[in-house]
């Protein structure tokens, strides 16, 4: 659980933490909805607010994230009695692969917890600020952030639990066992399974964390480009962008070093996994390599889901940019159009003449992955009151001051994830080619 700043006692911690949220978070979001939010965090065990559960977090993670793994691998892995079925030449990738993955989000989550809390990592006490339309998505897409954790979690353990018990219950005596065999092997099984639950669960934890940080910031973009639809003013639009840019930058500092190792961790896997199946010697089939193709979905999946909330971040903001610069038009022709109702000028001919008031979405068609704000609508003008000057500043100003997620300077849009996305899923691919026959 990430949690605030804990005072002396329990008690005296959730009155003062009661008060506070109450007077800093809004009124769509209460307090026992967000205790309910901490509570579902809980069995994450990140909670380090005291030393009791910071003793039982570390325990937690070095039982299911080192001691399981190494276990299962010197001691219950049957390179030489097992038929070739039973056989994981490939456990060493996969253990590896979820360990380092699960210690990366492990320590950072920690480091959240202790720097900042539930509500400052959440940007909760700033929510107050927001619009309602802000509060209420917000808050909705809290509420459904666990539900998209269990969509990406039990799948994957569904699966993995139908391996393990098919490779116990097939395996028989050629699997190592101490006592009864029967109860050797369901605990085996049993704490395998919750060493692949635990590993995958707060790697993805991390990863819908950082979706639901980022989908407040798209709320924010979205609400922020209504100014350019009502009469504003532009120092009140530049000081709104420039607290939204301030705030991305929090959110890329805070995640940089998460996200570049996360990527890192996940095509060394990938290109640990290419190498070894495709080895002149090697046995690859569904029974050998299952459990590798699971952990290489499942990390590529965490992968996307950061990857894909940055990248519509950079996009949104981009969509800002060309707003402004439409708006910035719009009123520029119609402030030359008063001019010519005021002055008679000469008509010159033309071979082609495109109607003003067209409208390219008349077709009821849109463009795959079109944005909502990049369209080709008319904004209403507003140039008796904005000059000319400050319009082309604050335009100036958006084109040469592009906000977005960066790592380390490095602005993660399209053009970076396309080509991310093409060396990590041509790994996938052919992996999934030696395992299951995908051509």
């Amino acid at each position: 659980m990430l949690s605030p700043d804990s005072p002396d006692s329990p008690q005296k911690m959730e009155d003062e933490e009661r008060d506070l949220f109450l007077s800093k978070t809004p009124k769509f979001l209460t307090f026992e909805e967000l205790r309910s939010f901490r509570s579902c965090l809980n069995w994450a065990c990140v909670d380090q607010s005291n030393p009791w559960k910071a003793s039982l977090s570390w325990s937690v993670f070095f039982l299911f994230a080192i001691g399981v793994p190494i276990v299962s691998h010197f001691v219950l892995c049957c390179s030489s009695s097992c038929d070739e079925d039973h056989k994981q030449p490939y456990d060493v990738i996969v253990e590896l692969s979820l360990s380092l993955i699960a210690a990366l989000s492990y320590l950072s989550l920690t480091n959240f917890a202790r720097k900042y809390g539930l509500r400052r990592f959440l940007f909760l006490d700033k929510l107050c600020d927001e619009s309602e339309k802000v509060q209420l998505g917000y808050t909705a897409q809290l509420q459904r952030s666990m539900k998209i954790l269990c969509i990406f979690v039990l799948p994957c353990f569904a699966v993995d639990a139908a391996y393990k018990i098919w490779w116990y219950v097939t395996g028989g005596s050629d699997i190592p066992y101490w006592g009864n065999i029967y109860v050797s092997h369901s605990i085996s099984c049993i704490m395998e399974l919750c060493s692949w639950l635990y590993r995958s669960s707060i790697f993805f934890l991390a990863c819908v964390l950082y979706r639901v940080i980022c989908y407040l910031q798209i709320l924010r973009l979205d609400d922020f480009a209504q100014v350019f639809q009502v009469e504003s003013d532009v120092a009140s639009v530049l000081i709104e962008h420039l607290r939204i840019r301030r705030t991305l930058r929090i959110i890329s500092h805070r995640f940089r070093l998460f996200i570049l190792w996360t990527l890192l961790l996940v095509t060394a896997s990938l290109l640990a996994s290419l190498l070894v199946t495709t080895k002149s010697n090697s046995d690859v089939n569904i029974y050998t390599a299952g459990e590798l193709v699971l952990c290489s979905v499942t990390l590529v999946t965490g992968l996307c889901i950061c990857l894909r909330s940055a990248t519509k971040i950079t996009h949104k903001a981009l969509s800002i940019t060309c707003l402004a610069a439409k708006w910035h038009v719009c009123a520029t022709i119609d402030s030359f159009d008063c001019a010519d109702n005021e002055t008679p000028i000469a008509r010159v001919a033309s071979p082609r003449i495109f109607p003003v008031n067209s409208n390219a979405e008349s077709d009821d068609e849109e463009g795959d992955g079109d944005d909502e704000l990049d369209n080709t609508k008319m904004l209403p003008i507003f140039a008796n009151t904005i000059s000319y000057q400050k319009r082309q500043a604050l335009v100036t100003y958006l084109e040469n001051n592009k906000a977005g997620i960066t790592v380390y300077g490095f602005m993660l849009d399209r053009t970076y994830i396309h080509a991310i996305f093409g060396v990590e899923l041509s790994l996938v691919l052919w992996l999934l080619s030696k395992t299951v026959g995908i051509s």
